[in-house]
């Protein structure tokens, strides 16, 4: 599990992320099939997984669905086609009434695309409370991330990362380094903005060792958690994104190790040898309010 944490990041307020899931909003019985999945967070997909005359269909389907309220304690989102086509903007105003966490906008490639989002869902009666999630996955995003996830409406960036290796002429291999510095720059635009962050999908939905390895190669860099293809992949990625057992005694011994020190008016704190800083706390804490944002979910 990722130890990074953004001093704007309130660690009683994290909500988990570990398995956000594609669900093609077409398909009205995987919508249903849905409601049992284990994933942290859904987002309901009106764009690359729907053909261009079931565009208008899928956009009920995936406004019926938010609104009926069988998704338990999922987060709920709705990926709407870009505002440059021709559904986007019917998108965007079906998603801004649907009671939806956030839109999830591809291509995303600078603030005033952002803006114009905003503007939109805020012209279609959003509430305040709804966020955009922004698709980071051309060259143009990974030079404007810093501006893209200063917006205050950007909740999230998800790395799309299919489009960004297409756009790069990259080719896309097993440990991914050729898309790792661009991954590695979305990451700093995230944290310094205090946004949460997703890794992009994995296509070989038969390779499971494989996509557990790209899970904890997300996780080590810190990322919050990876966007998901299918079903099988969910329970990987819940438990890679989740506190081992012996990460969660390590932080508990930290933060009484502190604790004790404190009240002693001691300085210098070790635990298992180790010295012990403030941002070792920190990260001691982060890791315990992530896990109780987990069992949260039930």
């Amino acid at each position: 599990m990722s130890n990074t944490m953004s001093n704007t990041m309130n660690i009683n307020d994290l909500r988990p992320r570990r398995s956000v899931l594609y669900m093609p909003a077409a398909n009205e019985r995987a919508l249903d099939k849905a409601k049992a999945i284990p994933a942290d967070a859904l987002i309901f997909d009106l764009e690359d997984a729907v053909a261009p005359d079931a565009k208008p269909d899928a956009r009920r389907n995936a406004v019926a669905a938010a609104r009926s309220g069988e998704y338990g304690a999922k987060e709920l989102t709705i990926r709407c086609n870009g505002l440059d086509t021709p559904w986007g903007a019917d998108d965007i105003a079906a998603a801004a009434v649907a009671g939806v966490s956030a839109v999830v906008i591809p291509k995303i490639n600078s603030l005033k695309e952002v803006e114009a989002v905003s503007s939109a869902l805020a012209t279609a009666g959003a509430p305040g409370s709804m966020k955009i999630w922004a698709m980071i996955e051309t060259p143009t995003a990974i030079f404007d991330v810093r501006a893209i996830a200063s917006h205050p409406r950007v909740a999230t960036l998800v790395m799309g990362t299919n489009d960004l290796a297409k756009e790069l002429r990259a080719t896309q291999v097993r440990g991914r380094a050729p898309l790792t510095p661009h991954l590695a720059t979305a990451l700093l635009g995230a944290r310094e903005a205090g946004k949460v962050i997703l890794d992009g999908v994995f296509n070989d939905v038969k390779d499971l060792d494989a996509f557990r390895d790209e899970c904890v190669q997300g996780a080590q860099m810190g990322f919050d958690g990876k966007t998901l293809i299918h079903p099988s992949q969910v329970e990987i990625a819940n438990d890679v994104w989740a506190p081992s057992a012996d990460e969660v005694d390590y932080a508990q011994r930290v933060i009484a190790a502190f604790e004790e020190a404190t009240a002693e008016g001691r300085g210098v704190i070790t635990v298992d040898g180790r010295m012990i800083e403030n941002l070792h706390v920190d990260n001691a804490r982060r890791v315990l309010a992530v896990q109780a944002a987990i069992a949260a979910l039930g």
